[in-house]
C-alpha cells in the first residue's frame, strides 16, 4: 500500500519549476536605476545651481562696461616765453608745488624793473600835481574878486547914468569887463577841476589815482614774473609731456599733464535693469583685467543724473522716425578704497568688471516673487 502511495514533486526537488514560479529580474533593469538615480542627482545638483545663480544676479549686479578714472590736471603757462628748464620727466611722481618748468625770466624782469621806477615817478610827480591844484585855486580865486569887482562897478556905473552923471559909452565899458570877468572866472574854475582831475581828486575817483595806477602796474608785472615757473597743481604723476627746453609756448598752451592716482575712481555703465536695488554707498569688488585674481574694493558713490546718450554729442531723438526700444546705461561711479590699492597700481583708462552687493535678502527676493506684496 505504501509503495503505492505517489509523492507530490516539491520545489527542491523541482529546481526547473522553481525557476519558472520566482523568476529572475531583467539584467538592464539594476543600470536603469542607477541611471535613473544619476539623472536625479543632476537634476537638483542643476535646480541647485541655477537657483543660487539667480539669486546671485539679483545680490549682485556685475558688468564689464567699466573704466578706471582720476582727476587729470592739464598744465600750461599762464604767460609767452622760452623754455629754459624742464626739471620733470614722463611717469614721474611729483608733489603739490614742485617746479615743473621753467620760462625765461629777464623780460619779465625788465618790466618789473621799469614799473617799478613808473611807480616812484609817480610819486614825485603827485607832489608837484598837488602845488599845481593849489596854484589854479588861487588863480580861481583871483577871478572871483575880479569878477565881485567888475560886478560892483557896474552897479555904480548904472546908478550914475540913471543921473545922466557918465556917458552911455563908460557904461557899456563897464558891462563888458564884467563879461570878461566871468569868463577868466569860469576858465580858472575850469583849471581847477582840470587838475584836480588829474590827480585823482574830482568826482568819484580816489586820491593819488595816478600812484594807485602806477602800483597796479607793478603788481601786475610782479606777477607775470612769477608765472614763469610752473609748479604741479596736485600729488600726481607726471603723464602727457610735450614740452622740452628751447620751445617756444604760449600762454594756455598744454604742456603735460599730471594724474592724481591718490583720488582714482571707476565709471560703470550699468545697463538701467540692473539699477532697480543700486543705491549710494553699497559695497563693490571689482577685478582689473591687467592684475587676474586680484580683487579690489570700493563703494557707490553716485548714479549719474541722465544716461550716457542722453549727454553725447548727438543724443537721440526718440520724438521722429520710426522707434527702436535701446537698452540705456547709466553710469555709476564708484569711489576705489584706498587700502585696496596701496602701491597705486591702478591706471586711468584701465577695464574692470564691478560687481555691486546690493545687501538684498532672500525674503527681499521671495517677497517681491510674491504677488501679496
Amino acid at each position: 500500500m505504501d509503495a503505492k502511495m505517489e509523492t507530490t514533486p516539491t520545489t527542491s526537488d523541482n529546481p526547473a519549476a522553481g525557476a519558472t514560479a520566482n523568476p529572475a529580474p531583467p539584467a538592464g533593469t539594476g543600470k536603469r536605476k542607477r541611471a535613473g538615480v544619476i539623472l536625479l542627482v543632476l537634476l537638483l545638483a542643476g535646480a541647485f545651481l541655477g537657483s543660487r545663480f539667480w539669486i546671485r544676479s539679483t545680490t549682485h549686479v556685475t558688468t564689464d562696461n567699466a573704466f578706471v578714472e582720476a582727476h587729470v590736471y592739464s598744465v600750461s603757462a599762464r604767460v609767452p616765453g622760452t623754455v629754459v628748464a624742464v626739471p620733470v620727466k614722463d611717469n614721474q611722481f611729483v608733489k603739490k608745488g614742485d617746479l615743473l618748468m621753467e620760462l625765461d625770466a629777464i623780460d619779465y624782469g625788465v618790466r618789473v624793473r621799469n614799473a617799478a621806477a613808473g611807480l616812484a615817478m609817480a610819486k614825485n610827480e603827485t607832489s608837484g600835481d598837488y602845488a599845481s591844484v593849489e596854484e589854479k585855486k588861487a588863480a580861481a580865486s583871483n577871478a572871483r574878486a575880479r569878477l565881485e569887482q567888475a560886478e560892483l562897478d557896474l552897479r555904480r556905473g548904472r546908478a550914475l547914468f540913471a543921473r545922466e552923471v557918465i556917458p552911455k559909452e563908460q557904461l557899456d565899458r563897464l558891462e563888458t569887463a564884467r563879461r570878461g570877468a566871468t569868463a577868466q572866472l569860469q576858465e580858472a574854475e575850469e583849471g581847477v577841476r582840470r587838475a584836480q582831475a588829474e590827480l585823482g581828486l574830482a568826482g568819484t575817483g580816489s586820491k593819488d589815482a595816478r600812484i594807485a595806477q602806477r602800483a597796479a602796474q607793478l603788481k601786475e608785472a610782479e606777477l607775470n614774473l612769477s608765472y614763469t615757473k610752473v609748479y604741479a597743481p596736485a600729488d600726481g604723476y607726471v603723464t602727457k609731456k610735450s614740452v622740452e627746453v628751447g620751445n617756444n609756448v604760449q600762454a594756455g598752451q598744454p604742456l603735460m599733464a599730471v594724474v592724481a592716482l591718490d583720488d582714482a575712481w571707476a565709471t560703470a555703465n550699468y545697463k538701467e535693469r540692473q539699477l532697480t536695488h543700486v543705491r549710494p554707498g553699497q559695497a563693490v569688488e571689482f577685478e582689473v583685467d591687467t592684475y587676474p585674481g586680484r580683487t579690489f574694493r570700493g563703494s557707490v558713490e553716485s548714479i549719474m543724473a541722465g544716461t550716457g546718450a542722453a549727454f553725447s554729442l548727438l543724443p537721440p531723438e526718440n520724438a521722429t522716425g520710426n522707434y527702436v526700444k535701446v537698452v540705456q546705461r547709466i553710469p555709476v561711479k564708484i569711489v576705489i578704497d584706498k587700502a585696496s590699492d596701496p602701491e597705486h597700481l591702478l591706471r586711468v583708462g584701465m577695464s574692470v568688471v564691478p560687481t555691486i552687493l546690493t545687501e538684498r535678502k532672500l525674503a527681499d527676493i521671495l517677497r517681491d516673487l510674491s504677488s501679496f506684496k
